[in-house]
Order: structure tokens, then C-alpha cells, then sequence
């Protein structure tokens, strides 16, 4: 793919990812004299104008919003061709998928990260946003003054909890999508991120894939982008077989990813809180309160 150059203002220095509604360029803001990320509608949905309405959704909410929690939306704009597009915080730490691919987390790390996911996700159901899509990818890393914080990041499928029922389209990651979310008529809430929640958990505290010369026969221990519920009971298996992952931490995690919503916790703020009780000697910093929700 060849860099457009210049986004506007703004000044491209390299593609930073491609997905399938969009683009994303690390370039340099002139007048914050700044890194900057810009997320540009992709070509192939320039007419689509309900892909396009989503697209500013995302900026618009995020705007709204404005946590440091969650990705920051700095300005927004529109391509020569009418692609819209948004200048965003830029996540010099990469993202959780970066991680993950180098090897496992130390257990108290990897629980007091999930922790942090939560806080995130817990800011937009105070404000009665469900992500619908939360996924490795979709969680970041900026570094900071007072040390590295965790943004959650691509709201393209969030919806308020009013209007994230009765969906005509399947949406989500594989892996981390919630059973309810299969059915577009479906009562879509907060529920549904705490599956996401707990599928991050059942992949940040599993053990390491033996190589496949010493790997026994059976199936792969690894929760890894397959269907949601599929592998439920092997990644509850895995966690539970890594050395020094407490059982009420799996505990917390098998409740997050039970397939019945009503089974799960409420919201990301009573699965944070369970989580850290179940895991007191990992280092559970205290989330703000923020606002309370809306109604």
C-alpha cells in the first residue's frame, strides 16, 4: 500500500495497520509538534453510507467520552475523495496482541493487566456504551510520565445499551464474541464484554504451547480466534493446569465466560472487583469512580 504522504494537515510517516473498514497512519501533527494516529475510512466502503455513518459514530463517541482510559479522538476530517477520517492518540506501546505473541505473562502481571482492561471497559458502561468488540487487538498501550497506561480502542461496533439489541448483522471477534451475539435478535449489554473480559483472561493466563515435537495428541490448550463458546471448557482446562494461577481467579473467569448471560457478572466494574478479590497479592491499582451512569 502506498502512504497517501499527507492526511490533511498532517504529515504520514507509515502505516501502522489495515483492517476491513479501515486504514490507520502514524503521522506527525505541525501544530502539537506530536505523533498522532489518523484511522481513514477504507477505500472499497467510500459509498456505503451506513459504514460511513459508523465511522463517525466511533469518533463522535469517543469524543464524547474523552477518558484517558480509552483512546482519544484530536480532530476529525475528510479526505479529497470524501473519505472521512480521525486524528487519534497514538499507542507507541503497540497493542495486547504484540504481547501475547512474545510468550506468557508472570501470573500477578497478567491478572493486574486484565484489571486494567476492565477499568477501560468499565468507562463506557458507566455511560451505557457496550464495545461488542473487545479483542486483543482492541486493547493498547501508551507510555506516560507516571508510567504505561492501558486504552481501549476501536468503538466501530459499540453501541449504546439502548440501541445494541435486535441487530441485523453478526458482530465481533471470533474467540471473544459472546453466544448471544450469534443471534442478531438478541438482548445485546454489558454482559457481553464481560464474556470478551473473561476470554482475555482464559488467553492472558495461559500456559505457553508446547513445541509440536514434544506435544502430546489432544486438543490445543490454547483459547486462540475460534468460536466463542467452542473451547470454553479446554481454555478453563488451561488456565487451571498453569502453576500459580489461584483457583478462585479461574473461578472469576469461568463465571465471566459462562454461555447463559445471566450466569455472568453484571457489568466490567463487579468483574474488576471480583477479580481483584480473588487475586489479593496481584497488584489491583484503584480505578476512579468517574461519573455514574446514565440514564
Amino acid at each position: 500500500m502506498t502512504s497517501p504522504g499527507r492526511i490533511g494537515p498532517y504529515r504520514v510517516e507509515r502505516l501502522l495497520g489495515t483492517g476491513s473498514f479501515a486504514t490507520v497512519w502514524l503521522a506527525h501533527d505541525p501544530v502539537l509538534d506530536a505523533p498522532v494516529a489518523i484511522k481513514v475510512l477504507a477505500e472499497n466502503w467510500h459509498h456505503d453510507l451506513r459504514v460511513r455513518e459508523r465511522f463517525l459514530d466511533e469518533a463522535r463517541l469517543l469524543r464524547r467520552l474523552d477518558d484517558e482510559r480509552l483512546v482519544r479522538v484530536h480532530a476529525v476530517g475528510e479526505l479529497a475523495d470524501g473519505r472521512p477520517y480521525s486524528v487519534l492518540t497514538w499507542a507507541d506501546g503497540g497493542s495486547l496482541r504484540d504481547r501475547l505473541g512474545a510468550g506468557p505473562m508472570p501470573v500477578p502481571a497478567a491478572v493486574e493487566l486484565l484489571a486494567e482492561i476492565a477499568a477501560g471497559v468499565a468507562v463506557l458502561h458507566r455511560h451505557r456504551v457496550v464495545h461488542r468488540d473487545l479483542s486483543p487487538g482492541n486493547v493498547l498501550f501508551r507510555g506516560g510520565p507516571d508510567g504505561e497506561r492501558v486504552l481501549i480502542a476501536d468503538l466501530g461496533l459499540a453501541k449504546a445499551l439502548a440501541a445494541a439489541s435486535g441487530l441485523t448483522a453478526r458482530a465481533g471477534t471470533p474467540g471473544y464474541m459472546a453466544p448471544e451475539q450469534d443471534d442478531p435478535l438478541a438482548i445485546v449489554d454489558t454482559r457481553a464484554d464481560v464474556y470478551a473480559l473473561g476470554r482475555l483472561g482464559l488467553r492472558l493466563l495461559a500456559p505457553a504451547p508446547r513445541p509440536a515435537a514434544v506435544a502430546e495428541p489432544g486438543p490445543v490448550a490454547e483459547p486462540g480466534p475460534v468460536a466463542g463458546s467452542d473451547l470454553g471448557p479446554v481454555a478453563d482446562a488451561a488456565v487451571g493446569a498453569r502453576r500459580g494461577v489461584p483457583p478462585e481467579v479461574a473461578e472469576v473467569l469461568r463465571r465471566a465466560t459462562a454461555p447463559r448471560p445471566a450466569d455472568r457478572y453484571p457489568d466490567a466494574t463487579a468483574f474488576r472487583a471480583a477479580l481483584c478479590r480473588a487475586a489479593p497479592a496481584a497488584p489491583c491499582r484503584a480505578a476512579p469512580a468517574g461519573p455514574p451512569a446514565r440514564k
